[in-house]
């Protein structure tokens, strides 16, 4: 495939797998199971157990991309087991500290808070991964960020009794889910300055790294044993569970895909944008009319990605290092 259609492709790959994945994601964490009445009077169990759920969505994706790699093999990864250990490694804590921050802030600060995860991606980039940008596309990036923010802030603020306690906590926990997002994109741009793996290696390892690391979560904190008497006690978290790492996995690999072919930053892009997107989606499915500020950022959004789009890129004249500096971001997106 020509690069044109291999990017149209991993995009399209990444808002429809990961669309379907948050809607999943949403019924397991924020829905209940059965019908036992607790002690706050509600029937039905949540779902609590987080680092658990991550755990199974790294197994299946490194079962999926084993399987791609039976089906179609590639050349022989070079690339050093350090850089996948550590990449898995500030992936994972990248994950977890942003859903640990859910205890202290509301969710609208931190989808603002990781939207802006293209600005530590560039930042890190530039100080350890060695890249180079443009004042156009970081201007460019700018604009697509601050279209997103203005466009998911919102407007009605909470009475002064009803602010989170600890707020400043979720606060730094996101601070630390950035710069590890950031961590992940200059580990992944430095694998591809080095041996440039393929996307099914880039999957396959990073996965097997993070499952070993979540299972020894799992085992010190017991969580795992709670996870499987929550499981044997509802079957029909296992139907959610399997249709949630097969979107996973694919939105994962079409990740992987953009990544290895077009660099961390362009997936960064994509993945914030998607985000955009899916809450356009909800508002005009549910009629919902749009404030004058959402418009604005609408238009800067779209100004943004088209701008990169016809002015963004390098001249042609320059073969090979052309793809190394390609606009690029971290793994993948699951908040």
């Amino acid at each position: 495939m020509s690069n044109k259609q291999t990017l149209i492709i991993s995009a399209v790959g990444i808002f429809v797998c990961y669309f379907y994945f948050a809607i999943l994601q949403e019924k397991i964490t924020r829905g209940r199971y059965g019908d036992q009445l607790q002690d706050d009077g509600s029937r039905g169990e949540r779902f609590t157990y987080m680092l658990a759920l991550v755990g199974v969505q790294c197994v299946c994706n490194w079962v999926f991309a084993k399987a791609l790699l039976a089906f179609s093999p590639q050349p022989d990864d070079g690339t050093p087991k350090g850089y996948y250990a550590s990449s898995a490694l500030t992936y994972l804590l990248a994950m977890i500290s942003s859903n640990m921050a859910l205890r202290w802030v509301a969710y609208p600060m931190q989808v603002v808070a990781k939207a802006a995860k293209p600005i530590p991606v560039m930042l890190l980039g530039v100080l350890v991964g060695r890249k180079s940008y443009t004042l156009q596309k970081y201007f460019f990036v700018v604009l697509i960020v601050v279209g997103v923010v203005l466009f998911m802030f919102k407007d009605n603020k909470t009475n002064s009794d009803t602010v989170l306690e600890h707020e400043s906590v979720g606060q730094l926990l996101l601070v630390l889910s950035l710069l590890m997002d950031g961590l992940t994109g200059a580990i992944q741009e430095r694998m591809r300055a080095h041996s440039a793996p393929s996307a099914q290696h880039m999957m396959l390892a990073m996965n097997g790294w993070s499952a070993m690391i979540v299972s020894v979560g799992l085992l010190l904190t017991g969580e795992g044993k709670s996870f499987i008497l929550f499981a044997s006690r509802h079957p029909e978290l296992f139907t959610h569970l399997t249709l949630l790492a097969l979107t996973g996995a694919l939105g994962q690999l079409f990740i992987f895909m953009m990544v290895s072919s077009f660099g961390a930053l362009a997936c960064s892009v994509v993945t914030t944008t998607r985000k955009f997107f899916t809450v356009l989606f909800s508002v005009l499915f549910f009629g919902n009319v749009l404030s004058g500020r959402q418009w604005i950022g609408a238009v800067l959004v779209f100004c943004g990605l088209f701008a990169d789009m016809f002015f963004g890129r390098k001249p042609a004249g320059k073969p090979v290092k052309e793809k190394q500096s390609s606009v690029s971001e971290p793994l993948a997106e699951k908040n």
